[in-house]
């Protein structure tokens, strides 16, 4: 084999073109974690040291490396179906070729899976994703398994019962005053019974008893009284007492309405008995979203075209879980939800801003990107003293300004 080239030479720049982006699988070594361009090159390689040595290190405790390579790849597909797609229902596959498009990502024929079918069969088994088959291909859904969430979707469900208690109490409610009010009908009806005529000739007379229609004079007008009184000081004041409509004019409800008075108070009052018990602070709904105002996010969305995909904007406002974003590079605005904005990882020692957990809405600075653990390490006052500490990439964005 020849000399290796210079690094800035010619062929140093040639070596690197040719080598950029993914190559053949079957020229790539997994043991030595080598990367052959052809065929002669592959071959070179199998019959070095190295890899004789390293063939040999695998033969004696193959269940050991085998397992590194199938933990590697399965932490590495995870990793990519929680931060990109999170509890949505993507295809397996889809999830598979971003994977693979990192070059120093490990091979699936390095692990104890055959085939992508395989892997997603042992997904679902473990329970780790929600697992369908379609005429388009495998479909898998990650479970959030994160304590918080559990927490929060307990809260929810609990909610949902006691709103169903109530409309089943209401229901009942409805339902006893229709019954109450066919048994009203019922007795309120007279007994009907069969005409029968004792005497033909005799004349039939109908005496009808009908209520006299009220007058116009007789209906009450209020009036204004005025009356004058004395106060200590000797000064006259005028006082006027308001007319009160009579009871034949108050409107009678029905059974329905009064059945939702009733509800409507009695929502009210448990309210009112359970806000001291189990109060529900605004950190708690701050919380459900990471959008805040001023910070750069990216768009991930590919509903509003290629013009606006993967471009970065700011936050202006945010409001009922929406984010009024302005692109930086054309200047328009949108109006998007969390699901379609990224956090924005600027270079180490730029400001940034903490978006969830307890230093929620702190200013801090970027000290170092830990990329193999998808965290960074940031550095923020907190009690007068400086503290430096780790948070997930979605967890802080770059600020605006």
């Amino acid at each position: 084999m020849g000399k290796k080239a210079e690094k800035g030479t010619p062929k140093w720049l040639a070596n690197k073109m040719k080598s950029k982006g993914l190559q053949k699988l079957r020229w790539y070594c997994q043991m030595c974690q080598k990367q052959c361009r052809d065929e002669n090159g592959f071959k070179c390689h199998t019959m070095s040291e190295s890899h004789q040595r390293n063939l040999i290190m695998f033969a004696d405790n193959p269940g050991k490396f085998m397992g590194e390579f199938s933990k590697e790849f399965y932490d590495g597909y995870m990793d990519i179906l929680r931060r990109q797609y999170g509890t949505k229902r993507v295809l397996a596959n889809k999830v598979y070729q971003d994977y693979i498009a990192d070059k120093t990502h490990v091979h699936m024929n390095a692990t104890r899976w055959v085939t992508l079918t395989g892997f997603v069969k042992f997904l679902g088994k473990a329970g780790h994703c929600i697992v369908d088959e379609t005429e388009k291909g495998w479909f898998i859904t990650w479970i959030d398994r994160n304590p918080d969430t559990l927490a929060k979707q307990e809260r929810r469900d609990k909610k949902k019962r006691m709103d169903k208690d109530d409309e089943e109490k209401l229901m009942e409610f409805v339902e006893k005053q229709v019954e109450r009010g066919k048994v009203d009908e019922e007795e309120a009806e007279p007994e009907r019974k069969e005409f029968v005529r004792a005497d033909e000739e005799e004349k039939i007379s109908l005496q009808l008893k009908l209520a006299p229609k009220p007058s116009i004079s007789a209906v009450p007008i209020p009036k204004l009284i005025k009356t004058e009184a004395k106060d200590d000081d000797d000064t006259k004041s005028i006082r006027s007492t308001k007319s009160c409509r009579p009871d034949s004019w108050k409107r009678k409800f029905s059974g329905l309405e009064e059945a939702m008075q009733e509800d409507m108070a009695m929502k009210k009052r448990k309210i009112k008995e359970e806000r001291p018990r189990s109060p529900v602070s605004d950190r708690e709904e701050e919380d459900d979203t990471w959008l805040m105002e001023d910070i750069v996010v990216k768009i991930t969305t590919k509903a509003l075209g290629e013009k606006y995909h993967k471009q970065k904007a700011i936050i202006t406002k945010v409001k009922e879980g929406q984010a009024y974003v302005e692109v930086i590079s054309t200047g328009h605005k949108l109006k998007l939800g969390e699901d379609h904005l990224q956090t924005v990882i600027p270079q180490p020692g730029k400001p940034v801003l903490i978006l969830k957990g307890d230093y929620r809405g702190k200013k801090a600075t970027l000290e170092e990107v830990l990329v193999d653990r998808f965290k960074a390490v940031l550095t923020f006052k907190s009690k007068d003293k400086y503290v430096s500490k780790e948070f997930p990439y979605e967890h802080f964005s770059k600020l605006a300004s």
